[in-house]
């Protein structure tokens, strides 16, 4: 049968205003149930001297995955040990100073409850995420937190869609709370996010991506406008550094300078000093500073270029705003 005489596009529009409305409502609703059992939960991560070990199987273990995911990027370390891998051989994994977090919403998995009297003998502290708080893995742990929803969004009431989501905002919830324990900031996160654009942005420095010395146009004073610009072709940065003693520039010399100069020196170009047209208060950064920093400094002052020096004002490399593009700073 043809998907359109099933169904229609407003009937689509509908199912899916039905199960973000069911799904809203069960967050809410256990947002109502948090007690005391969450702040022992909350103190017992955030005092935890090992690490989270959150176990789960079937669509908890997912769960179980994102919140471990969530917790381990914002400063509290966790890691997924999925239920039956545990029966088998993972369990040697946890140690006496770890906390285990154990989701199930029927609170019944044969799984779990084979894994808790192990974890308990051990002296690992457990948190039950469940939907049945007089359930057996409730009765094994010392911190019981409910994700009890009266209704799934699946219209036959059988796939876990508000539990799960439920059970994946609680996870949320605890870390976000262990966040703000820790005062964990934005340089804490970068660290853990290397790979991000906001890690990228937060620990790149300015040494990072410049150009050293070796590859910059640097020209000495006493030539024309015509030598240096060979110098300028040649190494691809739209500028031209004029050096002067002890390695400290006297000023640069960009495409720009150089259109000025032609309009108003065209007979003379080919022997006018560059010392004529360059820019002597060259716009300039620290290499200890953020690469982000320099790209915020070129778009504010619209340039292309940065010099880079030292607290000496000594020359020790430049920035092309393509060196940033290239590290994907911008």
């Amino acid at each position: 049968m043809d998907v359109d005489t099933k169904i229609s596009n407003e009937d689509v529009i509908s199912s899916a205003h039905r199960t973000l409305r069911i799904e809203a409502k069960a967050i809410e609703e256990i947002s109502y149930k948090l007690n005391n059992e969450f702040i022992q939960s909350v103190k017992m991560l955030f005092s935890c001297k090992g690490r989270v070990v959150i176990s789960g199987i079937g669509k908890t273990g997912h769960i179980g995955r994102k919140i471990a995911a969530t917790l381990a990027s914002t400063g509290t370390p966790a890691f997924f040990v999925h239920a039956a891998e545990a029966m088998h051989g993972d369990l040697g994994m946890l140690t006496r100073n770890d906390v285990l977090i154990a989701i199930s919403y029927s609170g019944s998995g044969p799984e779990l409850l084979s894994i808790l009297p192990t974890a308990k003998r051990l002296g690992v502290k457990i948190i039950a995420i469940t939907g049945n708080i007089k359930s057996k893995i409730a009765n094994l742990s010392d911190s019981i937190l409910d994700i009890n929803v009266k209704q799934e969004a699946c219209p036959l009431n059988l796939a876990p869609t508000a539990s799960t989501t439920a059970a994946l905002a609680l996870g949320d919830a605890l870390a976000v709370a262990c966040l703000e324990l820790r005062c964990f900031n934005l340089n804490d996160f970068a660290r853990s996010h290397p790979g991000g654009t906001l890690g990228r942005n937060l620990l790149t420095l300015v040494q990072d991506v410049m150009r050293p010395p070796k590859l910059l146009p640097i020209v000495h004073p006493r030539l024309s406008v015509l030598e240096a610009l060979d110098i300028i072709t040649s190494k691809n940065m739209g500028m031209a550094i004029i050096m002067g003693e002890n390695k400290i520039p006297l000023g640069i010399f960009t495409d720009g300078d150089l259109r000025r100069l032609l309009m108003k020196h065209k007979e003379d170009i080919c022997t006018i000093s560059i010392l004529n047209g360059m820019s002597s208060e060259p716009f300039y950064i620290s290499p200890k500073a953020l690469a982000i920093e320099a790209a915020k400094k070129m778009d504010e002052k619209q340039i292309n270029q940065l010099i880079v020096l030292d607290e000496h004002n000594t020359l020790i490399g430049a920035l092309h705003v393509h060196d940033l593009m290239n590290a994907k700073i911008i």
